[in-house]
């Protein structure tokens, strides 16, 4: 609308006859304003800062997620009650939390401090000063420094305290004595036992010790080699580098048969996550994944061995576990990564979502704004808690039961969350970070749900996050892989020893085991060295023993 023309009338000018119409508009900022136009400007405003603090909540949030991946706790339990604000009672009728004295951990009764029996006792015995007028049957002298009379054993006062021996370096010389005929000069000698690595000074222990202090322990070979220097012996990184690739060599039909077996299993834990390699040429490092593949169901009474297997790929194209997955027909359960899409297409293979990852944005969110009680984050988390509560009771049963009770108890319950969820969806803004862990779940209701009506699903896919937490220690202390060849000998590795780790066994005991007898093992036969079928035989030893 153009401002209403002014006209110009000068009193000297009127009485004078002289009118003078002079048209002049009027500066913006001292229009006057009407009604409507300050309404609109309002509206405008309240907009501008509903966008802005949705803003700040989200930069807020990835800060919160940046900072506790970087140095915070990984737990994600809830805690007591502080204040409410989001649909939540006032702060006056909250009640009151109840105080609960902290048992002493010092004090509490549960605690063994006993050491464990199985380490061999030394005894140092501590006899007071005596005389030698008398004698014991041993011969020790026990006359009494008082009156000179004999002494005599009524008791004594045991403690225990415990020691460590520190490993030790030692050089076994194989020795083949020649032997000739006196009759005809044949001449005779043993054949020279096999070796690991072939002409390699290494034995089995020692590159076992490597393996596990680098990919269990965590210990770049820069920093074991400083250790080795301290009992006196010097081993360059670059050769127990070569150690470690000649012994992911040696693991080929092991790892081979490993992942059969995994992929032979009706479901399928699987995940990834970056790992840096170095970019020869740039000067930088580019991100790598680890994909993991665990079979595990010990949770649904299944008596099969664990396994995880490993893959390394330089990127994280979904062609990758297409192809790991190629011939795998199951319940895979893992989480939305677009790249599984894919492979469920065929119909061979049944999508099983995650609720952890499910939970996981409203953990943040209930994080962020101060772990308030009654939040609508809070109160989801608190649904999925109940969730949670039921799988606890019914871990290990057999999976009938786990079906029954799902379908009674736990079914229910996820007909409330949805129609909550639902609901509370149409309240907030869809351009907040609420919608959108909101969103996350109901788009993947079917696939979340699914676990109620199979009792061979899992509720979440912590078995395959599990597996993977020594990679992300790993990856902390030894910060990158040199090349793609590297990122392959890690996945050998760890799958070997994760796989020992979930059968109970010592890793490098293992590893100690099956690098004695790998080079001359049957390739037909080569199950034999998993390590469940290891462990088993080590069990049967001990009892014949």
């Amino acid at each position: 609308m153009r401002n209403p023309p002014v006209q110009h009338r000068c009193s000297r000018c009127w009485r004078a006859g002289k009118v003078e119409d002079v048209t002049t508009p009027i500066n913006a900022s001292t229009a006057p304003h009407t009604v409507e136009g300050l309404l609109r400007v309002v509206e405008e405003k309240e907009a501008e800062v509903v966008l802005l603090k949705l803003l700040v909540d989200k930069l807020k949030l990835q800060l919160l997620r940046s900072a506790r991946a970087r140095f915070g706790a990984s737990s994600e339990q809830l805690d007591d009650p502080q204040i409410a604000l989001i649909e939540g009672a006032p702060l006056y009728e909250q009640r009151a939390p109840v105080a609960v004295a902290s048992l002493d951990v010092a004090n509490a009764p549960q605690i063994d401090r006993k050491l464990p029996g199985h380490l061999p006792r030394e005894n140092q015995v501590y006899r007071p000063g005596t005389t030698s007028d008398h004698h014991d049957a041993n011969g020790q002298p026990c006359g009494c420094t008082a009156c000179g009379g004999r002494l005599r054993l009524i008791g004594q006062d045991v403690s225990e305290q415990l020691e460590y021996v520190p490993s030790r370096f030692k050089v076994i010389r194989h020795v083949r004595p020649k032997l000739a005929c006196v009759a005809c000069e044949a001449i005779f000698q043993a054949p020279a036992p096999s070796r690991p690595i072939a002409r390699g000074v290494a034995g089995p222990a020692l590159l076992a010790n490597v393996l596990v202090s680098k990919y269990c322990d965590h210990i770049p070979l820069h920093r074991l080699g400083r250790i080795y220097a301290r009992d006196g012996v010097d081993i360059d990184r670059s050769t127990m580098a070569g150690w470690v690739g000649q012994s992911e060599k040696l693991f080929d039909p092991l790892l081979a048969a490993l992942g059969r077996y995994v992929l032979a299993g009706e479901k399928v834990h699987a995940d990834d996550t970056p790992v840096a390699v170095l970019d020869p040429g740039r000067g930088r490092t580019r991100t790598g994944r680890l994909w993991v593949y665990v079979r595990d169901d010990r949770p649904a009474g299944n008596r099969q061995p664990p396994a995880a297997w490993y893959r390394y790929s330089p990127n994280r194209k979904g062609e990758h576990p297409q192809a790991h997955l190629a011939n795998y027909s199951g319940i895979l359960q893992a989480d939305a990564y677009g790249g599984y899409g894919r492979i469920y297409e065929g119909g061979k293979v049944i999508e099983a979502a995650c609720w952890a990852h499910a939970r996981r944005p409203f953990w943040d969110l209930h994080e962020s704004q101060g772990k308030v009680v009654g939040s609508i984050a809070h109160q989801a988390l608190e649904r999925i808690a109940a969730l949670y509560a039921i799988e606890a009771q019914i871990r290990g049963q057999p999976l009938d039961v786990r079906r029954q009770v799902r379908q009674a108890r736990a079914g229910p319950l996820l007909e409330d969350l949805r129609a909550w969820l639902t609901n509370t969806l149409g309240k907030v803004s869809r351009k907040s970070q609420l919608a959108k862990a909101i969103g996350y779940s109901l788009s993947r209701w079917r696939s979340l749900t699914r676990y109620c009506d199979d009792g061979r699903i899992e509720i979440d896919n912590n078995a395959a996050e599990r597996a993977l937490r020594g990679v992300a220690l790993g990856r902390s202390n030894y910060l990158f892989m040199g090349s793609d060849a590297g990122g392959e000998r890690a996945a050998a590795i760890y799958s070997l020893v994760e796989t020992a780790k979930l059968n109970g066994l010592d890793p490098q005991a293992y590893l100690r085991q099956v690098l004695q007898r790998i080079a001359d093992h049957p390739i037909n036969r080569i199950d034999e060295l998993l390590p469940w079928n290891i462990g088993g035989q080590r069990e049967e030893q001990q009892l014949a023993a």
